[in-house]
């Protein structure tokens, strides 16, 4: 299986309290294992609040619903051994 890497890194982001906000990480190779979202350290789940999928098979999508001051911090994309933050 090959190597995935990062393509297109996150972007850091400035929203205001409530509104939406979506961080994409682009990979080089489609169906990509392995991959995890993190806030702060914490892993993220597709839930009601963290909606988290994949455009045209690369392009990662993390998107925080009405976010609040508690989700100020680090976001943290992983695939494999390759990381980006934001």
């Amino acid at each position: 299986e090959p190597d995935v890497t990062i393509v297109s890194g996150l972007k850091d982001m400035v929203v205001l309290e409530g509104d939406d906000v979506t961080f994409r990480c682009q990979v080089s190779h489609e169906n990509a294992r392995d991959v995890e979202w993190k806030l702060q350290d914490v892993a993220l789940q597709n839930n009601e609040m963290n909606e988290i999928s994949v455009e045209k098979g690369k392009v990662h999508t993390l998107t925080l619903r009405k976010v609040t001051e508690q989700d100020i911090g680090t976001i943290t994309f992983r695939v494999g051994p390759h990381t980006s933050m934001a």
